[in-house]
This record gives structure tokens, sequence and C-alpha cells, in this order.
């Protein structure tokens, strides 16, 4: 029996690095488990509906997104509707995962932070509240392996914003506050954490080697429970 295909799915940016990061993981990815289709829910095209439209395969779709706000929960259960596919599984979004907690924290280090260091998850931000509660998990997971309290910050929806925390840090008594990059990609968000007034911004998640597996453990147990028709469990 056919393998099920894997679609992975991003928001979508103009800013091409982000686009350029999204292609990677998939190129990473498809290395792995065989062609890998990418789709966004906003800006770019094309969107998951018109991707599953062409399919005739089973097909896996992995929510690129770090938290599950309106595009996890709204988006991609429409698009998938919407393209009257008949056999598609959507995996849980990558994060909140202890996985990317474990990167976040290799990048923090290379940025300079070291143990004790006060450190500020910095992520896009969303009106949505289970997005925020994903964004928490994640903090409490780096704060778990960095033996320190994490705040959150925001960069574009939400407060409170990154600077504003980077500064009660310091109120507080801290010498040396990190940014955690709590964004897949490079782009416009992650450049406005540079004059966030922090001591050293780690990278954002990027194409990482843990990234990867990541999208190809969610896609294989998925695929697997395709292939037995067994109802998926995240």
């Amino acid at each position: 029996m056919t393998d099920p295909a894997l679609l992975l799915v991003a928001h979508g940016t103009r800013n091409p690095r982000g686009v350029e990061t999204i292609a990677a993981v998939a190129d990473a990815v498809s290395r792995e488990v065989g062609t890998t289709r990418v789709a966004f829910v906003d800006v770019l095209g094309p969107s998951p509906a018109e991707v599953l439209r062409g399919s005739g395969r089973p097909t896996v779709l992995v929510p690129a997104f770090l938290a599950s706000g309106y595009h996890v929960h709204a988006d991609v259960p429409r698009e998938v509707a919407e393209s009257g596919h008949p056999a598609v599984a959507v995996t849980r979004a990558l994060g909140p995962d202890p996985v990317l907690a474990r990167v976040q924290l290799q990048r923090l280090a290379a940025a300079g932070w070291r143990p004790g260091d006060a450190v500020v998850l910095a992520a896009a931000g969303s009106s949505d509240p289970r997005a925020r509660r994903d964004v928490r998990r994640a903090a409490e997971m780096v704060s778990s392996l960095a033996g320190v309290a994490v705040r959150v910050g925001y960069v574009a929806t939400g407060a409170p914003r990154v600077p504003d925390v980077v500064a009660e840090l310091r109120a507080a008594g801290a010498r040396r506050v990190f940014v955690a990059s709590y964004l897949l990609a490079d782009g416009l968000f992650h450049a406005r954490l540079a004059d966030a007034g922090a001591d050293g911004v780690a990278a954002p998640l990027g194409v990482h080697e843990a990234v990867v597996r990541l999208v190809v453990q969610r896609y294989r147990s998925a695929a697997a429970a395709l292939l037995t028709e067994e109802p998926l469990r995240g």
C-alpha cells in the first residue's frame, strides 16, 4: 500500500526568509519520508484545500505552528473540508513540545546565555486564548530546562511586549537578560527582537535537525493510523 502523502501547512509570509525556511524544512523532511508538499493558510498560496484537491493519496497534514490558535483550530479543518479529500489525518501543531524547548536552549547558549541569566520567551502573539496558553506551556518547558523562571513577551499581538518584559526584568535586578525566539523562521518579527534591549537574542528554531525529526515523527504516527484506519490521537 502506498504511504500517505505529507502536507506541511504554515501561516504564510511575504518575507522571503520565512518562505525559504518552510521550504528548507520540507526539503529535509522529504529526504526522510518522501516528497513533502507545502501550503499556507494566509498571505500566500497554494492553500491546503488546493493541494489536497490535487492529491489522490491519503494525506497527513502537519500544521507548522508553534501554538494552536484560530489557524489550527478553524482554518485548517475548514480547508480540509473544502477540499473534499476523503482521507486526511491532521496532526497536532509542532508546538509546544519538549523537543522545541531543547532547541531553544541550544539557541540561547549559542547567543551567550549562561545559567542564571534571565530569559524572555518571545512569541509572535495571538488573540486566541488557546494559543496564548500554548505559549505559556512552551515557556514552562524552557524554564524547566534552563533552571530559571521564563517570562513571556509578544512581538506582534498581545501584551506584554518583549521590550517591556526585558525592562521589567532589569528593574527587578536581572544583570543579564536574553531572548529565546519562539519563532520558526527569521524575518520581520525576529528582526524586531534586536531592539528589545536584551543582552542577546537567540536565533529562531529554523531548520534544526530536531525540528525536522519532530515533523517526521508527527507524520509517521499519523500515517500508521491512516493505513490501519485507527483513530488519530495527536
